[in-house]
């Protein structure tokens, strides 16, 4: 069990699966990343080669969600790129100004923390709480966290002071040591499982969507497939917000720029 390897033919077999289940595309150069996301799973399962375990997975059809949630792990925390919240703060004293039923979707939310810094923005921005936030993720454990609302104290250092103290709450008992998000954020922000590479659910339409740091997993006809499905829950007029990280350059999209540099999209 020390001297596992990952062939090259046992990679082609891994990645032609999870692209074809999840729209990821993983070349060659990411073989050492699969093998350090899997190659503990392996051992704790006592299987002796990537091949049998290619085997395990077709014959457990509950085994393929738990080899793609860990090959799509990713790492979040709150208001990462702060210069997206900056513009979704202006968003509550301009356009959304006055409204209700205002609908953001955080379309890979991970462990929940984008999710959140959307809600303690809309919260603070936003009187009468007439918004709603929902996230989803391909992962299903990490959702589970998403759901639950607690993190790490650490995380609460990338939580502007004002937000951590209207927003944030400290862990007792068993959850010392950690931060929750108020009832007042959780009451108004949902999660579900999406794979972008499906047909997405019947989820309404959104003000505003995050699609951040998700479209580098896909080559040129996923990226523009899952845009397209994407696009179809955003309203006209509405806002795709995409990583400052990824280009959406040669995907056919009808999008303009709102701002140089801003990877903030306005659907027209």
């Amino acid at each position: 069990m020390n001297n596992l390897s990952l062939t090259g033919e046992e990679f082609s077999a891994i990645s032609s699966l999870v692209y074809r289940k999840a729209g990821i595309y993983l070349p060659e150069n990411k073989r050492y990343l699969v093998y350090n996301r899997l190659v503990n799973r392996l051992r704790k399962l006592e299987i002796p080669s990537f091949g049998k375990y290619l085997e395990y997975v077709a014959s457990k059809n509950s085994e393929l969600g738990v080899m793609i949630n860990l090959i799509t792990t990713n790492e979040t925390f709150f208001f990462r790129e702060p210069v997206h919240f900056e513009f979704l703060k202006e968003l509550t004293s301009s356009d959304l100004a006055g409204k209700t039923g205002i609908r953001v979707w955080s379309a890979a939310c991970s462990t929940g923390e984008e999710a959140y810094t959307i809600a303690m923005v809309l919260a603070d921005g936003i009187a009468g709480g007439g918004w709603e936030v929902t996230g989803s993720d391909i992962n299903e454990t990490v959702l589970e966290t998403a759901k639950r609302g607690i993190y790490p104290v650490s995380q609460k250092m990338k939580i502007p002071e004002q937000y951590l103290k209207s927003f944030c709450l400290k862990g007792v008992r068993s959850n010392s040591g950690k931060i929750a998000m108020a009832d007042e954020l959780r009451r108004h922000v949902s999660f579900l499982k999406i794979n972008l590479n499906e047909e997405i659910p019947k989820i309404g339409m959104f003000d505003i969507v995050f699609l951040r740091n998700v479209l580098i997993y896909f080559d040129g006809d996923m990226k523009s497939r899952v845009l397209a499905r994407v696009l179809s829950h955003v309203k006209r007029n509405g806002y795709l917000i995409v990583s400052h990280t990824e280009s959406l350059i040669g995907t056919g999209t009808n999008l303009e720029l709102v701002k140089k540099k801003s990877s903030i999209y306005k659907k027209v």
